[in-house]
């Protein structure tokens, strides 16, 4: 259709097993022809830009490949009002809060392994692990055989709208929140916080023991500052300034030049012998059939909204939502 195109990648994928080659396949036909391209880290960029083939010949040699210009990092934000540190509490005990789906990728295993060891090192700390899944029974079956009842406290599954996390970006919010953060160096997960914010370790029972050792020593010395956490995150990620770079991006797309049928049929033949020229004729069959909508219902019969976007209209709205929300929340029993 020629309409200009944004894609944003939030997710991480592999490169061996079957279901991946093929999605990445499917993945380097889409972004053949996108105007630009959004990732959330520099790591997912590099994901992105591997498993999507977006690079080209450099201008100035033809035997280097470089990354396309038009892809960029704009990273999560989250509204840090919505995440405040709670009030201290009245005794030294410490809780570690597991909020996951309890799964095998979820690291559910290392949990399992390191929770007895964790609660036979420090008598004063207790685990909430919320959250539903397979490994749910593993972790039944290691609470009762360690006699942990008292330490291990199973939530069970959670309900969307009782957790204030999107669990897309829970790491940011618990960070936001004023806890401290213990998680396994995988993915963009290194972007995210300062190195005195985050105790990180390699995806391996040991490693996990002690970091969460390190966390707990750090908490009980009082080295950790919950509401100077959450003022810190507040100015890390905030949303006027993700909206500004993206309004950017869309910016530059709308001001570039349009990219003709040709070069789009160009683009789309180079995914080899096979896959280009299967593209290639559904490409051709979507334009003809999009000539066909426009003759039978020409554009200039279409009605179109005349209402602009007000951005001060908008703040005006959010503020307003805001009181009814505060007023709300006062009038709680």
């Amino acid at each position: 259709m020629g309409i200009r195109t944004v894609f944003t990648d939030h997710s991480l994928f592999g490169f061996e097993d079957a279901a991946s080659i093929l999605t990445n396949k499917l993945l380097v036909g889409t972004l053949k022809n996108v105007d630009a391209v959004i990732c959330v880290s520099h790591t997912g960029r590099e994901n992105t830009v591997l498993r999507g083939e977006l690079f080209e010949k450099d201008s100035r040699d033809s035997n280097k490949l470089v990354v396309r210009e038009n892809v960029y990092v704009i990273p999560n934000a989250l509204v840090a009002d919505e995440f405040k540190p709670g009030p201290p509490g009245p005794t030294d005990i410490i809780t570690i809060v597991v909020l996951s789906r309890l799964a095998y990728r979820k690291g559910i295993d290392l949990l399992v392994a390191t929770a007895p060891r964790i609660c036979a090192a420090f008598p004063n700390v207790r685990f909430v692990v919320g959250g539903d899944g397979p490994k749910l029974i593993d972790l039944l079956q290691m609470r009762e055989k360690h006699l942990l009842q008292d330490r291990i406290e199973l939530l069970g599954p959670v309900r969307h709208s009782d957790v204030q996390s999107s669990f897309g970006i829970a790491i940011l919010e618990a960070a936001c929140a004023g806890l401290y953060v213990v998680s396994t160096r995988v993915g963009g997960v290194p972007e995210i916080l300062p190195e005195d914010m985050i105790s990180f370790a390699e995806p391996e029972e040991d490693d996990v023991f002690r970091a969460i050792s390190e966390a707990i020593n750090i908490i009980s010395a009082g080295k950790h500052d919950p509401q100077r956490a959450h003022e810190r995150v507040k100015t890390f990620y905030n949303w006027e300034d993700v909206t500004a770079r993206t309004e950017k991006v869309y910016d530059a797309v709308m001001k570039s030049p349009q990219m003709e049928i040709w070069e789009r049929m160009r683009r789309t033949m180079q995914l080899g012998p096979f896959a280009g020229p299967i593209y290639t004729i559904i490409l051709i069959v979507d334009c003809l059939f999009f000539l066909f909508l426009e003759w039978w219902m020409p554009r200039e019969d279409l009605h179109y909204v005349t209402v602009h976007w007000n951005p001060k209209k908008f703040a005006q709205l959010v503020e307003k939502e805001k009181a009814r929300i505060v007023d709300d929340e006062g009038h709680l029993p």
